[in-house]
């Protein structure tokens, strides 16, 4: 991190400023609406299902337009609870959405974690704990510090800039392992029970890590023009966002 100070100044800068405002309603507005674009996908196979998809994409799309019109404020800390109270529902939607569509032995009941309730979470929770490592080293290579955040904030030992940056790439761990579980790729041996949950066992592990990576490094899509691997897209973000901070 030696070479990097002066971008980790304006990170720290940034972190009590509008710039701070800016950048959480970019990354929240464009997960809200990687979620909205994923269940509207579900539709064209899911005849059945228009009409309640329909109306989770409207009331999803209502909260997209509130998350900017915070846009307004200069502390992030003013709208901070607003914002977070708009992401949960937004996500309390889109999960039902999930569930709904999913073979009916695999349906759940929302978000769980630490543990997961259901087998479909403890997939999510491990995905998600990829990321988050993807995610850091990414912020890192590009000169960032992982542990000054925006939305949220600092405390001890936490890498809020991780949490912050995480937000629009989820999708790509929720498309991954709503996938396993639509095409009835999931059995008994790949999770086990705890005492108050569901965890991954080895070949549930070792399904996620070989689809998660091929997702990541392997398959391409386009973007800023050029094809790339979704790792790359996601180095290139980072790098960008480093490059506004300090005016490039």
């Amino acid at each position: 991190l030696g070479s990097t100070t002066a971008i980790r100044k304006r990170q720290l800068e940034a972190s009590i400023g509008p710039e701070a405002v800016r950048r959480t309603i970019e990354w929240l507005s464009a997960k809200v609406s990687n979620q909205t674009e994923f269940i509207k996908d579900l539709k064209k196979h899911r005849s059945g299902m228009a009409v309640f998809i329909d109306d989770k994409v409207a009331k999803m799309e209502s909260l997209a337009q509130s998350i900017g019109l915070q846009s307004e404020a200069t502390q992030i800390d003013a709208i901070a609870d607003t914002l977070r109270g708009l992401e949960g529902t937004a996500g309390r939607l889109y999960f039902e959405t999930l569930s709904e569509a999913m073979p009916p032995a695999t349906k759940f009941k929302g978000r769980s974690s630490r543990p997961a309730a259901d087998d479909f979470n403890a997939f999510l929770n491990y995905g998600y704990g990829m990321l988050y490592a993807r995610v850091e080293k990414a912020l890192m290579l590009a000169g960032l510090d992982p542990y000054v955040g925006f939305l949220h904030r600092d405390d001890y030992n936490q890498k809020s800039m991780v949490f912050d940056f995480i937000e629009p790439y989820r999708i790509h761990v929720e498309r991954v392992v709503f996938r396993l579980f639509s095409g009835k790729m999931v059995n008994q041996t790949h999770t086990r029970p705890l005492a108050n949950g569901v965890a991954l066992d080895k070949p549930g592990k070792e399904l996620l890590i070989d689809r998660l990576n091929q997702y990541f490094e392997v398959e391409t899509i386009r973007y800023k023009g050029r094809n790339q691997t979704r790792a790359n897209a996601m180095q290139m973000d980072a790098h960008r966002f480093a490059n506004d901070l300090i005016g490039k």
